[in-house]
């Protein structure tokens, strides 16, 4: 696999394997460059497909392979020939000026036709005609390729004949109108397009980019990639794992949260399968190595996610959906109006009637001031689209750590042995035994400690047994701290001790010999977690799961706690395993959203209908989601799907509103006739109605504020 090559305009090769390669380049933040590149891609023969990320700035290409092949003085004269004018390829603030620019021409015809008909001034009739056919053009090209590319008619074509109509009449003013409302709407549509994180994480960053092995008798560092199978691979303290295998030396304390979701470390010994991406907290292990790069756990979770489905990122559309089934009907019955009247008026009233307009401004404005509305909310939502299934969403999968937990360790409590040490001495015991050690639990226990003003003694001798606890010297009494395993494996006798919590894990301290008491700890629940389940399962009848990582019984722990079906929990599962689970669940005819805050939590993400995670969740996971809950608090699902709901209403009421109006002008045009002035009247007002009504949860919004 080669990595590292650099291409024109700072562009670089990432990897690059048999049919497929992945590139870096930066310019594609341009738009001007990426769509030039997109045509140049497009045109070349030995591509077979090709994928643009403009955010992450990369390209995926899948090639035909031949022999003797290089593809990257090929793709040199492609990036060359698609950045061959700088000028306009420099990031610019002009872009939303760009975006902007395609209402010039339609807004200048629309201008000189109503100038030229209130002045009747010939040369400015003449700009106006010269100034609509200009603005038509686009329209007309996309009519024809749809035509002869795509074989089939679309609104453009019915768009196309009904200028065509009113244009032949004289009049000007109806079709430079419907022009620019026609391009009011799609630019309302793209400027809801999904707009993802600019950075994603890279494979090797993911799982390690170097690993340490011996070769020749010397210890060095080469890249993660290039290990060997079978090759025997160092790793210590601090460092991520960077390949799959199996421990033949060493012990270790292994923090698999990246990967499994797990809150709680493993120990790794001897005959321990490890794998790529995990973090090594404590101790030193030597690893043969069995998968690297592409072939770990790891990269396939990865490879999952680049292969997930990639919908539309432009919103959903409903008004070219019913465009596409109301183009043959309105042209059939134009032509019957057209043989029995022979008047072209009629002939335009009917296809300016085409009741798509209205819906095709009305829908993405709905959708615009949702977006800004949730916005306000600390909520981002990615598209249109998404908004749209949130109002439909009938299960809901929840990852456990980090999700519905805190995702971190806590000590909630002590128990002591009757007689012996009080509570606050064995904190102090066991805070000193723990003192700088980087475990999870540590951590938690010396957290606990200092919130409770616990003075920590020096710490004399100390001995750390991975995976089973600590025995140190504090005050010239040993401690012994650890499982309740390593503790009888001390000669620590705990007959007698009668644990009273529930549902709790717990760490055991000795005292010079003698069994002292228990630290208990967990991974708690989110303050909101119960409410919000509560709302889904039984106000609103939202079929609720648990996916985790996590073993069996904290899942078990968790779902108890908050009424979650154990039939509804799953345990234990790799990132492919909750991908399978989601996609299992989609088939079955439900609409799912995934929630999950970490990069084992991404590929589910992915395949979800809608997925959701938190502003402090992993990096893919952000770039993954498509609700992104900023103020990293589960509620906000509640308000997301309360606003798609209200979103969705609001675009019934448009339709109605619509409709309504316009099929009552249309059987006027079809029996006694219709002035095309009067249609277009009646066609754009209904229109601008719903464009405003799909703005009023806005207004009400932003009057609510002012009040307050």
């Amino acid at each position: 696999m080669m990595t590292g090559l650099v291409l024109e305009s700072q562009s670089e090769v990432i990897h690059i394997l048999p049919g497929r390669l992945r590139l870096r380049v930066p310019l594609l933040e341009n738009k001007a460059f990426t769509n030039r590149l997109v045509e140049l891609l497009t045109a070349e023969t030995w591509i077979k497909k090709f994928r643009i990320n403009t955010w992450a700035t990369s390209v995926v290409i899948h090639y035909h392979q031949r022999e003797n092949q290089d593809i990257i003085p090929q793709l040199q004269e492609i990036l060359a020939e698609a950045g061959q004018k700088p000028s306009s390829l420099s990031s610019s603030p002009k872009l939303q000026e760009e975006e902007w620019s395609s209402l010039t021409l339609p807004l200048v015809a629309v201008s000189l036709a109503v100038t030229s008909r209130q002045l009747g001034l010939p040369f400015l009739r003449v700009g106006a005609i010269a100034s609509l056919i200009a603005a038509t053009l686009p329209v007309a090209q996309r009519a024809v390729n749809n035509i002869f590319r795509e074989q089939k008619l679309n609104i453009d074509c019915l768009d196309l004949l009904a200028i065509v109509f009113s244009g032949l009449q004289g009049r000007l003013i109806t079709p430079a109108l419907m022009i620019t409302l026609h391009e009011l709407g799609d630019l309302i549509r793209d400027r809801t397009a999904r707009a993802t994180e600019r950075q994603t994480a890279e494979l090797l960053d993911t799982i390690g980019r170097y690993a340490w092995v011996e070769r020749e008798g010397k210890l060095i560092q080469i890249n993660s990639d290039c290990v060997i199978p079978e090759e025997i691979v160092i790793v210590y303290p601090g460092e991520q794992i960077p390949v799959d295998g199996v421990v033949l030396k060493g012990e270790a304390t292994i923090d698999q949260q990246q990967l499994t979701g797990e809150s709680m470390p493993i120990v790794a010994q001897t005959g321990t399968y490890v794998y790529a991406s995990t973090l090594l907290r404590s101790g030193q292990i030597h690893i043969s190595t069995e998968k690297v790069g592409y072939q770990t756990r790891a990269a396939a979770s990865w490879e999952l996610l680049q292969k997930a489905p990639v919908h539309d990122t432009r919103m959903a559309n409903y008004a070219a959906k019913l465009a596409d089934k109301l183009i043959i009907p309105s042209l059939t019955w134009a032509g019957l109006v057209w043989v029995t009247t022979r008047d072209p008026s009629r002939v335009a009233s009917i296809l300016t009637l085409d009741f798509v307009t209205g819906i095709r401004v009305s829908i993405p404005t709905a959708f615009l001031g949702a977006l800004n509305h949730i916005t306000r909310h600390g909520i981002l939502v990615r598209s249109g689209r998404t908004l749209e299934l949130l109002s439909e969403i009938d299960t809901f999968v929840f990852d456990k750590t980090g999700t519905l937990t805190r995702g971190e360790v806590v000590v909630v409590g002590i128990q002591t042995v009757a007689g012996r040490l009080s509570e606050h001495d064995l904190l102090q015991l066991a805070a000193s035994a723990e003192q700088r050690i980087t475990h999870p639990l540590a951590e938690a226990i010396a957290v606990f400690a200092q919130d409770q003003g616990i003075e920590i003694l020096p710490r004399e001798n100390w001995e750390y047994s991975v995976g089973l606890g600590m025995t140190a010297t504090i005050a010239g009494k040993t401690v012994l701290i650890g499982s309740e395993r390593f503790l009888k494996q001390q000669d620590i006798d705990l007959e007698g001790f009668s644990y009273s919590g529930e549902e709790l894990s717990l760490i055991y301290v000795a005292c010079d010999g003698q069994f002292q008491g228990v630290i208990q700890y967990a991974d708690p629940l989110r303050p909101e977690s119960s409410a919000l389940i509560t709302k889904l399962q039984q106000d609103w009848g939202i079929s609720v799961h648990l996916l985790t990582g996590d073993n069996q019984e904290r899942a078990m722990q968790v779902a108890h706690a908050l009424n979650i079906p154990k039939t509804q929990v799953y345990a234990e599962a790799f990132p492919e395993q909750k991908a399978q689970i989601v996609r299992d669940l989609h088939r079955s005819g439900r609409t799912v959203a995934f929630v999950g805050d970490g990069l084992n939590d991404s590929v589910a993400l992915a395949y979800a209908d809608v997925s959701i995670s938190f502003a402090h969740g992993s990096e893919v996971a952000r770039e993954t989601a498509d609700v992104v809950l900023m103020n990293n608090n589960l509620n906000s699902i509640l308000e997301a799907i309360a606003i798609a709901r209200e979103t969705r209403n609001l675009i019934d009421q448009n339709i109605l509103l619509v409709v309504g109006p316009n099929l009552l002008a249309l059987g006027l045009a079809s029996t006694v006739g219709l002035n095309p002035l009067l249609a277009t009247t009646i066609h754009n007002g209904t229109a601008i109605a719903a464009g405003l009504n799909s703005l009023r949860p806005l207004a009400q919004h932003q009057i609510e504020n002012y009040v307050k």
